[in-house]
């Protein structure tokens, strides 16, 4: 049986999952930005055990990355910070997705019990 720390860890994984792989190759400009990122945040604040999600578009990283001349590109994990807060059974787990090394990398920052 897991842990109620491994379970909750779990569900941060499933968050960060239906984050990326629904809203990957969603078209994006720096205008379009804002209501993105409150679409993604509030999306996967619906699912059970979710407390808060943070998500930030960096605008300059959408700039850099249009390269035709309509404005807007592909969303991707090198344009996006995301922080996220799960608690389930008493334990709070806070994860983030960065880039690193040139990859978007989602980790756990702490487990700790509420």
């Amino acid at each position: 049986m897991a842990t109620d720390a491994q379970e909750a860890c779990f569900e941060a994984g499933i968050k960060f999952g239906s984050l990326y792989h629904q809203f990957a190759g969603t078209p994006v400009s720096p205008s379009s930005a804002r209501s993105l990122e409150a679409a993604m945040a509030e999306s996967i604040e619906n699912q059970p055990f979710c407390e808060s999600v943070t998500v930030e578009i960096r605008d300059d990283r959408v700039a850099d990355a249009i390269d035709h001349e309509n404005g807007y590109t592909e969303l991707t994990g090198s344009l996006m910070d995301v922080e996220m807060r799960i608690e389930r059974e008493g334990v709070a787990v806070r994860t983030r997705m960065a880039m690193r090394d040139g990859y978007p990398l989602m980790e756990v920052v702490s487990v700790a019990d509420d």
